[in-house]
């Protein structure tokens, strides 16, 4: 389990986290939503070690392999859609190993035909589809993603949501997953954490039980929690727009 333990952490002027205290349970989805600015982001860079608290720990990151996928795909444009995957493993796997990762992720995500290809070749979609081929392929305990399909129109979206719960059947992992897509949280999360505008706190922690593969945006319990969730975040916008 990682666990943040009344942590606190300021960027510039602002406290983004205060007394922040949440967990996310091994090898499961979590998936973190909230208003814009409430510090999401903030709690995936603490836990890639890009910032450090103020205050507070964060326990159950020993000897732990952070991979991460960011908003904008953060390709080698100067290499090939292979050679992108190939790169980051050239370090963790073997020469044989990298070719047979590269393979079976492009193969997934339907991008396999286009190995050769250079990045500026491909679709916004198809560049989101390879950073998530290339984040699953490195070896890791922790995938965090920050709201990798901001971007996207909503089948494409909503198809790269259910192509990752298929990678992470196959290979489970503990993956925390940033979005501001209620629907997609409920689609993907384990369990679906609910932030207050900053200084954060959990406002809500809903755990989903309806198995991965069989969730679709008609399931039942979904719309009821979909509701909930959006009348939570929608009091909270309040707080930063009081006149809407």
């Amino acid at each position: 389990m990682i666990t943040f333990e009344h942590v606190d952490k300021t960027l510039g002027q602002t406290r983004v986290l205060h007394d922040f205290s949440m967990h996310a349970e091994k090898n499961e989805i979590t998936c973190i939503i909230g208003p814009s600015g409430c510090g999401k982001t903030t709690i995936l860079q603490l836990l890639a070690g890009l910032e450090h608290v103020d205050a507070g720990r964060i326990t159950g990151m020993e000897n732990m392999r952070p991979s991460y996928v960011f908003q904008e795909p953060r390709l080698l444009l100067w290499k090939t859609v292979g050679q992108n995957i190939s790169f980051v493993l050239q370090d963790a796997v073997s020469p044989e190993q990298q070719q047979e990762l590269v393979e079976k992720y492009l193969t997934m995500m339907g991008l396999y035909e286009y190995r050769d290809s250079y990045p500026k070749s491909l679709s916004g979609g198809m560049r989101q589809r390879l950073a998530l081929c290339r984040a699953f392929a490195y070896p890791h305990d922790l995938l965090l993603m920050d709201e990798p399909f901001k971007s996207l129109d909503t089948p494409l979206r909503l198809g790269l949501v259910r192509q990752v719960a298929r990678m992470w059947q196959e290979k489970p992992s503990t993956i925390i997953f940033v979005t501001h897509d209620i629907m997609d949280a409920l689609l993907l999360g384990h369990r679906v954490i609910v932030l207050s505008a900053r200084p954060a706190v959990v406002l809500d922690d809903v755990k989903i039980d309806v198995p991965l593969m069989q969730r679709n945006v008609l399931h039942e319990p979904l719309p009821a929690s979909h509701d909930r969730m959006l009348a939570l975040l929608e009091a909270e916008n309040k707080k930063y727009f009081p006149n809407l």
